[in-house]
């Protein structure tokens, strides 16, 4: 368990560095098409670069611009550019908060679920606020400790 809760700990900080230094907006025209014209490169030199035609070139350009070219052949070209790919997921906010409100869901819709069944046998749950609560936060304590990948089932 101290493994898991290491390699969460270290992707949090990881990709809390990557959060807090946005990557800059993608070109309208893309990536590719901006940085090869910034170079002062025509499409036939880059073309020839990868073995392409200038139309070929063209399309990557445009798939790159709409979001449909593989990682794959953007790496390729990245380096027919003179230029590393950098990829990642960054998540919104930290996998452990993400992780906690996953639980607190689970823990919700389990409550709700023993309160209905309660409810039915005509005993029904009055918590008070505050001691709902303790019991939410507790139940989702247990479901991080317990329930690993089932979290997300």
């Amino acid at each position: 368990m101290k493994a898991k809760e290491l390699r969460l700990a270290q992707m949090d900080a990881v990709l809390q560095e990557a959060h807090s230094h946005p990557l800059p907006p993608r070109p309208a025209a893309g990536w590719l098409r901006a940085i090869r014209e910034a170079l002062g490169m025509t499409s036939a030199v880059l073309a020839a670069r990868l073995q392409i035609t200038s139309s070929g070139l063209r399309k990557l350009e445009q798939a790159e611009a709409g979001d449909a070219i593989t990682l794959s052949t953007l790496r390729r070209v990245a380096a027919a550019l003179n230029c590393d790919l950098h990829y990642a997921l960054v998540p919104r906010q930290p996998l452990r908060e993400m992780r906690k409100q996953r639980a607190l869901s689970l823990a919700q819709q389990w409550q709700q679920r023993a309160g209905r069944t309660m409810a039915l046998e005509a005993q029904p749950i009055e918590f008070p606020s505050a001691a709902a609560n303790d019991r939410l936060e507790a139940m989702a304590q247990e479901i991080l400790r317990t329930s690993g990948t089932r979290l997300w089932d």
